[in-house]
């Protein structure tokens, strides 16, 4: 049983590493859902973290349905974490319909290679499930990151269990949105994942002594809960 998370820093990388975490989702924006990580982010993430690392590629927010441009800097992206050695990248494209946009993805499937590709929560929005699912196998993704077309991934989990038993082995379905240490042991048991995605996200006080009260905010960063990612690491452990 394999646990991955979701990280949107540096610092958050180092810490998840620390506490249990067996592979990485690296993000930058989390107030976007994720977006692509900047080459600094890249490389000093890559330099300093031994488990594997899957960047996002996703070039913004907002829905997955990209122009010309914006998937050129996709594949630029693709590239780059190529070259950088990751062992895998992230990322998921939708057409107007609500249908899998088999081209471009199988374009970016190539493009990675040796990586490995979990097509991401793009899946969420498809118009037809089990057809995205067999477009996805198509396209030659190792996996399929999903909250079975709900927020909440526990909320989800009949679809997320008919997607596993309809993937029959083809390809991972793995849960996350909403996974958290106490409904981990739950899910996965339903479900029969053998992967399981969690942001064990927190918000974190900024170290900042002085804050220009002028500007009337409260400024926080976003880091990772160490203590769930051990106890969601112990659960699954109990898992067999």
């Amino acid at each position: 049983m394999l646990l991955e998370i979701a990280i949107f820093n540096i610092a958050s990388a180092s810490l998840a590493e620390k506490a249990g975490a067996d592979r990485l989702e690296l993000c930058e924006n989390p107030a976007d859902g994720g977006t692509t990580p900047s080459y600094g982010t890249l490389k000093i993430v890559k330099e300093k973290i031994k488990i594997p690392i899957f960047p996002i590629i996703r070039p913004r927010g907002g829905d997955f349905l990209y122009n010309d441009d914006e998937f050129a800097a996709m594949k630029k992206d693709v590239e780059l974490c190529r070259q950088l050695k990751f062992e895998g990248v992230v990322t998921g494209l939708l057409k107007a319909d609500g249908s899998v946009d088999e081209e471009r993805t199988k374009q970016l499937t190539a493009l990675a290679y040796p990586m490995e590709v979990t097509f991401h929560r793009a899946f969420d929005r498809a118009a037809d499930p089990l057809a995205a699912l067999e477009a996805i196998i198509a396209c030659g993704c190792q996996r399929i990151l999903t909250s079975g077309q709900t927020p909440n991934a526990f909320d989800g989990k009949e679809l997320i269990k008919q997607l596993i038993q309809r993937a029959d082995d083809r390809i991972i379905i793995m849960p996350g949105s909403g996974v958290r240490s106490d409904n981990i042991l739950a899910l996965a048991e339903f479900t029969g994942a053998v992967e399981m995605h969690s942001s064990a996200r927190k918000k974190v006080s900024s170290a900042m002594n002085f804050q220009q009260s002028k500007m009337k905010e409260t400024i926080e960063n976003i880091s990772v809960n160490t203590d769930e990612i051990k106890k969601m690491r112990a659960d699954l452990l109990k898992y067999r």
